[in-house]
């Protein structure tokens, strides 16, 4: 099974593929909540398909550019799972960023660790003291 995942914005879009294509998409209003209910929502997503963790062959991310909290989030909890359940990893830009993603990890592609991309420089303020 694949796993896509866009955290760019405050909706947080989810699609769950397996051989025979699209099997579950949803999204999530997660503003302020996402790294607190992120790994408790794709657990979720997964169980509503009777699958699990280990069922996960292969993760695309929509690597920006968006929110930098909610990609510097995303790719977090993405690259960790990547990791830990050692499947590959691959992050896609643009508006057909899932069939990219799609293409590459059935192509064997592995990126193992995937940076956002903000799309500008970040605007990092100066402590006031």
């Amino acid at each position: 099974m694949i796993l896509l995942l866009d955290t760019s914005t405050p909706t947080c879009k989810l699609t769950l593929l397996d051989e025979r294509g699209v099997i579950a998409e949803d999204e999530w209003q997660a503003d302020r909540t996402l790294a607190q209910n992120l790994l408790r929502y794709i657990e979720t997503k997964l169980a509503e398909q009777h699958a699990s963790w280990n069922d996960i062959t292969g993760i695309g991310v929509l690597k920006g550019p968006g929110s930098f909290t909610g990609l510097r989030i995303g790719m977090t909890v993405l690259n960790t799972i990547a990791e830990t359940k050692a499947v590959p990893i691959v992050g896609e830009v643009g508006d057909d960023w899932k069939n990219q993603a799609v293409t590459r990890l059935r192509a064997g592609e592995n990126e193992k660790v995937v940076l956002p991309m903000y799309g500008r420089e970040a605007n990092i303020t100066k402590p006031r003291k």
